[in-house]
């Protein structure tokens, strides 16, 4: 069976390409460079997939920035950066996109399962991390490619310190991944991402492995 994972390169999204290879998926992920200030996500993208041994593809889709990149802090260093959510750190409609894409793929590859790192603490912010947001995307997918493809993202329902937890228990190199919205050599330690991350960690009652600047 093969499934498509969408990979960031944050500890979500890789503990979802290790629950898929633990369901005996054959993994193919998939990266996207949307034009995000964090390009070196789609660097630990490639370090989580090579330590997983699975197939990985980096789609370029930099343009995006004239679509919307003066509206997100995420791709425009123009707006400062909060340490907390706020309205400026949203993409539009960035998982659609991210998505559409992977449905497209799955499609061209005979994949019958995607998966995205959505997870319980990101729904009250971000719609398009919601339940009910990717079933229903999931109904328009099938319409668009008459198959019975399924979207799946299977840690909506807990906390990202639960996330962590299974991810323990998984394996997931969280050393090699990347949270932070900024592109330095050590994560910032105070962007909202940074934060929700250090937070989790400490929740889980486990030890961040990776380094900070504060």
């Amino acid at each position: 069976m093969k499934a498509v994972v969408v990979l960031s390169g944050g500890p979500d999204s890789a503990t979802v390409a290790y629950h898929a290879r633990s369901q005996g998926y054959d993994v193919y992920a998939i990266t996207f460079n949307y034009g995000q200030i964090a390009s070196k996500e789609t660097l630990h993208a490639r370090m989580v997939a090579e330590r997983l041994g699975v197939s990985h593809m980096i789609v370029d889709l930099s343009s995006l920035r004239d679509v919307f990149g003066e509206s997100t802090a995420l791709m425009n260093k123009g707006i400062p950066m909060p340490s907390e959510f706020e309205p400026s750190i949203i993409v539009p409609f960035r998982n659609a996109i991210f998505l559409s894409i992977a449905v497209a793929y799955a499609t061209s590859i005979g994949a019958s399962k995607i998966l995205y790192g959505a997870q319980g603490s990101d729904a009250p912010f971000y719609p398009d991390c919601r339940e009910d947001f990717y079933r229903t995307f999931q109904a328009a997918a099938r319409l668009g490619t008459d198959t019975e493809i399924e979207i799946e993202a299977p840690f909506h329902n807990i906390k990202k310190s639960d996330v962590l937890k299974l991810g323990l228990k998984l394996g997931v190199p969280y050393e090699i991944t990347w949270s932070c919205y900024l592109n330095n050599a050590l994560h910032c330690g105070v962007c909202e991402s940074c934060l929700n991350r250090k937070r989790a960690f400490a929740d889980a009652n486990l030890k961040d492995p990776v380094r900070y600047e504060r």
